[in-house]
């Protein structure tokens, strides 16, 4: 009952928008183009509103997830295309709305009055320039988003060194591929994927280290991909954690009782950790290993998810991985969420040096450009993409191999990360 009149509000919150759109596109073209023209656009505008209305209103019924998970990105991110470019249009037109309505209230009761509407640069009036404006940066927003579907498997590579004064000699100059966010049921191009693998083992990594999510809910995601990722091999190893998608927490199991618990979904998770096995990763569930070089040694630890963020679960033990590492005079750390650096890993084991980590993805969407680094991302996230330091310990989050939601990238692409120890 409630998630049906929440519906209806979201239903009519959107027709209220296009109305509200509309009225902008029509005060711009009533006197600037001809009626065939106005026609057309008019009715095109109409015709996308209304296929978007009915598709919201059809989804429940659809089978949406029975739907392949590339269509449901591809719709769910039109669909959120559209509403977020009329969105930031009505900024704009709110914006000229409440001029028009502050004006109006100074010319009734002010002493003076104007009948004539102030012009902007270029001879036109505010209203119209505000107006123009609006449309042009939504249209500007959804082109930007429909460009960014061609982004998905630009894969780049991130070279950075790092520096530890207590690396053991013997590891000196130790490179370390890391790879994250992998999200294998979003792919729909294996040969794009494929090039992806090409350029990770052309890296010729010592060491590849996996930070979670390799699916979006079901193992059986990996099914068509098994060939690929298990071309991945480096001389000491290939090491994996589970990140919050791993769990298949986010899938509507048919078998869920009323307690959550769905046995559907503990095989899910059993199968999942065969298939990192399968892969010839060795999945670290809130453990430790050590890597030994030239007789000197240092520690790798793997976590479960952890997360700072209530939404996300917390199944992590880092003090059971810890556990036996303490010895070891240098410590890398992999855990999913990069909320669990600041929450435990700084405050609770300062000898950690090296934490490794993903999940934001970078929010797919913003700028780095040298001077420029932002995202929507850095707005729930305090460390969202890149390095990022604290005294004598280091943070890494990987911007993700694959894509979740939006079937595309702007700006932030997707990421191999090649980090030498220095």
């Amino acid at each position: 009952m409630r998630s049906g009149l929440n519906s209806v509000v979201l239903i009519l919150l959107i027709i209220c928008l296009d109305i509200y759109v509309f009225m902008g596109i029509r005060a711009i073209m009533s006197n600037a183009a001809a009626p065939r023209t106005r026609t057309l656009v008019y009715g095109g505008y109409w015709l996308v509103s209304i296929a978007c209305i009915a598709t919201i209103i059809l989804l429940p019924y659809l089978n949406w997830h029975d739907w392949k998970p590339i269509v449901r990105s591809y719709v769910m991110a039109i669909l959120i295309g559209l509403v977020m470019a009329k969105l930031l249009t009505v900024i704009f037109l709110l914006a000229d709305d409440v001029r028009r309505g502050i004006t109006w209230i100074i010319q009734q009761f002010g002493s003076s009055k104007t009948s004539q509407p102030a012009e902007a640069p270029g001879g036109i009036t505010r209203s119209q320039f505000l107006t123009k404006m609006g449309l042009l940066m939504g249209g500007s927003l959804f082109a930007t988003l429909t460009y960014g579907f061609s982004n998905k498997y630009n894969y780049r590579v991130h070279r950075i060194k790092m520096a530890f004064k207590n690396l053991p000699p013997a590891f000196k100059g130790l490179r370390i591929v890391q790879l994250s966010d992998i999200h294998s049921g979003s792919f729909n191009n294996k040969a794009a994927v494929q090039k992806g693998i090409e350029l990770v083992n052309a890296q010729q990594a010592d060491l590849v280290l996996f930070t979670g999510d390799l699916v979006n809910d079901r193992a059986a995601e990996m099914d068509h991909y098994m060939d690929l990722f298990s071309q991945i091999k480096a001389p000491m190893g290939v090491y994996s954690t589970l990140g919050n998608h791993d769990y298949g927490d986010y899938y509507p199991w048919p078998d869920r009782d009323a307690s959550g618990f769905s046995k559907q979904r503990a095989d899910n998770l059993e199968r999942l950790k065969q298939v990192h096995g399968e892969l010839g990763w060795r999945l670290l569930m809130n453990e430790h290993v050590l890597l030994e070089r030239e007789g000197q040694q240092i520690a790798l630890l793997g976590i479960e998810n952890w997360s700072a963020m209530s939404r996300f679960p917390k199944y992590g033990d880092l003090k059971k991985a810890y556990e036996g590492a303490a010895h070891t005079p240098f410590k890398i750390l992999l855990s999913h969420d990069p909320t669990h650096w600041d929450a435990q890993v700084r405050p609770e084991y300062p000898d950690i040096d090296l934490m490794l980590a993903g999940h934001t993805h970078g929010m797919q969407f913003g700028v780095e450009i040298p001077g420029v680094k932002w995202s929507p991302a850095q707005y729930f996230y305090k460390e969202w993409a890149g390095l990022y330091k604290e005294g004598a310990q280091r943070l890494y989050v990987n911007r993700g191999f694959g894509f979740l939601g939006y079937p595309g990238r702007v700006g932030i692409l997707p990421e191999i990360t090649l980090i030498e120890l220095v």
